[in-house]
């Protein structure tokens, strides 16, 4: 029987932004795994120190890094087809309608597919819900406007939006959370750049009524991320170890630029944090910083895990030190063929978490109609009863999550190995 490592890799692939990208998808899936089956849910304030547990805290924050490090990835492989493309303007094209193509793509998959695995309905009173597949989506649109400029422009563009977006922080739609009191022309456009809000439809459109679009995920940062990656892409045509090291300098100088404006709170995020009874309380607080959309310091703390990451798979691939035949080569080579069909890995992840939180539910006794409800329905249900009995402890949560890894990955490996067999299908391109 061959080994996860076995898998055949493509020559024009790199191992380690593979197995880095597996990673953060195998991490991503805790985190929804915990919204599905976990007591506390989609309700539970998990990141609020007054609250929480450290426990809890932990799963929740750990996911942080990875739509920054998914971003960041998706950057450098437009990245290194440009590079593959060279000088050749048909090549050069083909790239730019490719990221059109598929970042429309990944907008409608977030739209319809992604909205029905996370709800099981089409209810109409929340007509979209705008999360991170979305955001990747606009950003590679974004990036097809600019990849034909030079690797280090495009770079210099991702590195000013994401240092200087939070200087915007204060334009805001008024509403705190929920619809504005009056919705103005602005609104809109402002909240999927740079706001997270929660939108009426018909007043947006003229139809739906009732209907809201949450806006989840801004989209302006994470255009600089994936800016940002591309123009990191040119460090694959440098030599290994200067490259490794190349990552380990800048991911030390993001986190000591993380340090410095936390610690100060002089700009970058627009959490201010504060001393807490107890001192896990109070590093919990300090760690605490926004996502939606991800602020400077949001990013200064969470790209560094993924340089380090990708600095390590440099110096380990340059050594040989993962041996195929042992449990860490295995372990390596399981998570190199999730990254090879990470949206693939990301549609099946949804449905089976959302099914395992119904049959924890259901093994309970418990009400299943939360898990057949969109997101504002939730809220109204909240806002009636209070947050519904559902799921069971966190230790299960954390059961089911590595069950699922389990069974989703001869899944992945069958279709990773199909997408290298039938490359006269030229739509697998997209899933």
């Amino acid at each position: 029987m061959s080994t996860p490592s076995a898998l055949p890799v493509p020559t024009n692939r790199l191992v380690g932004i593979d197995w880095l990208r597996g990673l953060v998808m195998a991490v991503m899936m805790l985190d929804h795994v915990r919204d599905f089956v976990h007591s506390g849910g989609f309700f539970a304030d998990t990141l609020n120190p007054e609250s929480t547990t450290f426990a809890l805290y932990f799963t929740r924050w750990i996911t942080h890094l990875c739509a920054p490090a998914f971003v960041l990835l998706a950057g450098v492989a437009a990245g290194l087809q440009m590079q593959r493309a060279g000088n050749d303007a048909t090549a050069r094209a083909s790239v730019a309608r490719f990221l059109v193509t598929r970042g429309l793509w990944l907008i409608v998959l977030e739209l319809v597919v992604v909205q029905w695995l996370i709800a099981f309905t089409f209810d109409r009173s929340q007509a979209a819900n705008l999360q991170v597949i979305w955001a990747i989506g606009v950003s590679m649109v974004a990036l097809a406007a600019l990849c034909r400029l030079p690797s280090r422009v495009v770079l210099l563009i991702g590195l000013v939006i994401i240092a200087g977006h939070n200087l915007l922080d204060g334009i805001r739609i008024p509403g705190d959370g929920g619809p504005p009191p009056q919705m103005l022309w602005w609104h809109l456009p402002w909240a999927l750049l740079h706001q997270q809000a929660f939108l009426p439809l018909e007043t947006i459109a003229g139809a739906f009524p009732g209907a809201f679009v949450w806006v989840s995920y801004p989209v302006l940062p994470w255009i600089g991320v994936m800016c940002a990656g591309f123009g990191a892409a040119e460090l694959y045509a440098w030599p290994r170890e200067r490259r490794a090291m190349w990552l380990l300098r800048t991911a030390g100088a993001l986190l000591v630029l993380f340090v410095v404006l936390r610690l100060t709170q002089w700009y970058g995020d627009p959490l201010p944090w504060k001393s807490w009874p107890t001192i896990t309380q109070t590093v919990m607080d300090l760690f605490d910083v926004q996502k939606y959309p991800p602020s400077l310091q949001f990013l200064a703390i969470t790209l560094p895990p993924s340089l380090l990451a990708l600095a390590w798979a440099e110096r380990t691939d340059a050594r040989g030190r993962l041996v195929h035949d042992t449990w860490a080569g295995q372990f390596h080579g399981a998570l190199v063929t999730l990254g090879r069909v990470p949206l693939f890995f990301y549609l099946c992840q949804w449905l089976l978490a959302h099914l395992m939180g119904i049959a924890v539910s259901a093994a309970q006794g418990f009400d299943l109609a939360p898990y057949f409800m969109n997101g504002e329905q939730l809220f109204q249900l909240v806002q009636r009863q209070g947050p519904p009995r559902i799921g069971g402890p966190l230790w299960l949560a954390y059961i089911c999550w590595l069950g699922g890894l389990l069974l989703l990955w001869p899944i992945c490996r069958w279709y990773a190995e199909f997408k290298t067999r039938r490359t006269d299908l030229r739509w697998l391109r997209f899933l």
